[in-house]
Order: structure tokens, then sequence, then C-alpha cells
């Protein structure tokens, strides 16, 4: 129990503490460093927090966080839209983005399944994900989502809905670890996955005799 002298501070502390991977004491330090800067940077920080929580959007086509109704990479001519590649969330986007081998879209699902923390098909963004399938000319469908029980089951179901309708449904190759997500790989290991992928049909197989 860290002992604080200051309301103010504690409840700031508590506040901060509650973000990802930011424990009491880290929230403490964080919390120390921002009293030490100079009013107008404080405020230009909670400026910034401000309007990303009221001006962020999410891209109406693919679900990717974005400034505008369309977001970069599914407004880009030079994409290629008939290969959408189906991920957990914007921080997997970001990972395949950093490796520069994928020139299709995106559609991100904002999570797997996982009815242990009550994820289900209405929380996903599964159905939308259909409808780019129905309405769309789509050549491929590369489910990258990540190498657990989970996305192993996501992926199993969309595969399932989708298969009478795209012509090639491909996944990473197993580069990726079993249990890893995407965001801790590598850029050279990520890269290669995707270059390599292997059809779904084939791989599911495989990894389930």
């Amino acid at each position: 129990m860290i002992e604080l002298y200051s309301k103010h501070l504690e409840n700031a502390v508590n506040e901060i503490s509650k973000l990802p991977g930011i424990g009491k004491r880290s929230a403490l330090r964080l919390a120390l460093h921002l009293i030490k800067q100079d009013e107008a940077s404080v405020t230009l920080l909670t400026d910034r927090i401000n309007k990303l929580k009221s001006n962020l959007v999410y891209c109406r086509q693919c679900y990717n966080i974005s400034d505008t109704e369309i977001c970069d990479i599914c407004s880009n001519l030079k994409r290629n839209n008939r290969i959408i590649c189906v991920v957990q969330d914007i921080r997997d986007v970001i990972a395949i983005e950093n490796t520069n081998q994928y020139n299709g879209v995106y559609h991100v699902l904002g999570g797997v399944i996982s009815p242990i923390e009550g994820v289900g098909i209405q929380q996903l963004t599964i159905k939308q994900l259909f409808e780019r399938v129905d309405n769309g000319n789509i050549d491929e469908i590369i489910l990258a989502l990540p190498a657990t029980v989970e996305g192993d089951t996501t992926n199993f179901f969309i595969y399932k809905n989708i298969k009478d309708k795209v012509a090639v449904i491909t996944t990473i190759a197993r580069g990726i670890g079993v249990g890893e997500e995407l965001e801790f790989a590598d850029e050279i290991t990520l890269g290669r996955s995707i270059l390599s992928r292997t059809t779904f049909d084939n791989s599911f197989k495989t990894n389930n005799k």
C-alpha cells in the first residue's frame, strides 16, 4: 500500500493505474511527472486525450480507427480492395502494416469469440464482414486472428459461413507461435507469415487431425 498525502494525487494515481499495464507505482511516477510539467503541457495532454475520445471514429467499411468515415487504407486507390485481411483489433493492423508486405484492405473484428469472457458474435463485427462478402467482389479472405483456441474458433466460424462465397480463404502461416498475439511478433516473421499464407481448409485439417 502506497501512503499518499494528497487526495488529489491519490485520485490521479487511482485513475492512471486503471490503464493496461500500469500499476500503482508506475501511476504514481507518471502523476509526479505531470506535477512537474508546466500547466500548458498538461493542458495540451488532457486536450489531446479528450479529442482522442470525442473525435475518433471507426471506419464504416473496415472498422479500423479513423479520423474520417472511411479510413486512409480503405480510401487508398492503390490498395487491392478485393483482398480482405481479417484481424482482431487495430494493433494487428499496425503490426501487419509495419511489415510492408500486404497491399489489401482489412476488417477489424474488435475481438474474438470467447464465451468465457462473454464475447459472442453480437459483440464483434462478424455480421458486417459477411455483408462485405455478400455485397462485394472479394477474391480472397485472409484469416489473421491469434493462434489461440478463441482465435481458431472464430476463424472456423467465419470460414464455415463464407466458404461457398469466396474463392480463396487463407490463414497466415504458423511462423507465429501458438498462443502468440500478432502485435508481439517481429516484423520479419509476421511479413513472411503473410506472404506464405496457406489455404484455411488445409490448415484447419492439418491442425485438427
